[in-house]
């Protein structure tokens, strides 16, 4: 647990004790539509605003096709990652951590997942 209380994601563990490094972001076909949600956009810009550039080696973000309305598009964030959006005022409607990112979604900013 961190100083602040809060708790940080590798403390979090799935059953074969590997740590949960990515929250799972759902979006919906709503949020979709509005390009300031798409990570690779906003974010960038963010960061470049306030001067931030060093923590781009830092941030992992993968993205995935939903399969329904209400998950139109699924989003693979590394803690950093979630606390920058969060910082940014996106919303960020979790539905679950895992160690990695699913095999099937593609790098969308940063850098890639290693172990």
């Amino acid at each position: 647990m961190t100083e602040s209380g809060f708790q940080h994601l590798a403390d979090f563990r799935d059953s074969s004790g590997r740590a949960l490094n990515y929250t799972v972001i759902a979006q919906s076909a709503d949020e979709v539509r509005h390009i300031e949600n798409a990570p690779a956009i906003s974010m960038a810009k963010f960061l470049v605003d306030r001067r931030q550039l060093e923590l781009l080696p830092t941030i992992s973000i993968y993205v995935e096709r939903g399969n329904d309305p209400t998950t139109v598009r699924l989003l693979y964030m590394n803690e950093v990652a979630l606390r920058i959006w969060k910082e940014m005022g996106m919303r960020a409607t979790e539905i679950g951590m895992q160690h990695r990112p699913a095999r099937s979604a593609i790098l969308a900013f940063g850098m890639p997942f290693s172990e």
